[in-house]
């Protein structure tokens, strides 16, 4: 049996990390940090890769962000994605999502963008290709007028917790479920 290859790019800004728009990189930060993988500054953006046990699967696993404005990510991304792995569904997009609760993590293959543009900005760049996995990692509706303040607004010190604790529990256990149906390819 191989082992398979999963490439995940977190979305957002490194200009404004700790924000709800950015979580998608502070859960790479979060991966690399708990599977011991180095992140190393490139050109284009920050890569780590290792070969690790998710779970009780091995994974060649790559993490991935993007040093330019997740809404215009899509070529870098798309590129770190061919350097990597060869088919879409063995790539993971973690992405902010106000459609779902705080602290919920949906994971789903193919689709829309649903409206975000970093997804849009990937389907793009990728000539229209949709069938990889989206997490959309919970920030919740924000309650006011003003969805971009919110969106762009500091991740509370729960919020930061739970996405670094049982958060990233929750998403290993999703990235391990893609493997093993890599594996099964």
């Amino acid at each position: 049996m191989s082992v398979p290859q999963i490439f995940v790019a977190g979305l957002g800004n490194l200009s404004i990390p700790m924000t709800r728009h950015s979580l998608g990189q502070l859960v790479i930060d979060a991966l690399a940090t708990r599977l011991g993988i180095r992140m190393v500054p490139g050109r284009k953006g920050i890569t780590g890769h290792g070969i690790v046990t998710v779970g009780e699967t091995p994974v060649s696993l790559t993490l991935f962000k993007s040093k330019s404005y997740m809404n215009v990510s899509g070529p870098s991304i798309a590129e770190a994605y061919r350097n990597t792995v060869k088919t879409p569904t063995s790539m993971i997009i973690l992405q902010d999502s106000l459609s779902h609760k705080v602290e919920q993590v949906s994971s789903r293959l193919g689709g829309s963008a649903n409206g975000h543009n970093g997804v849009k900005s990937i389907i793009a760049a990728m000539g229209g290709e949709q069938r990889f996995y989206r997490f959309r990692l919970g920030i919740g509706e924000s309650g006011q007028t003003d969805t971009s303040a919110y969106v762009m607004g500091q991740l509370s010190s729960r919020e930061r917790q739970f996405w670094t604790d049982e958060g990233l529990d929750l998403i290993l256990e999703e990235i391990e479920k893609v493997a093993r149906k890599a594996n099964a390819r």
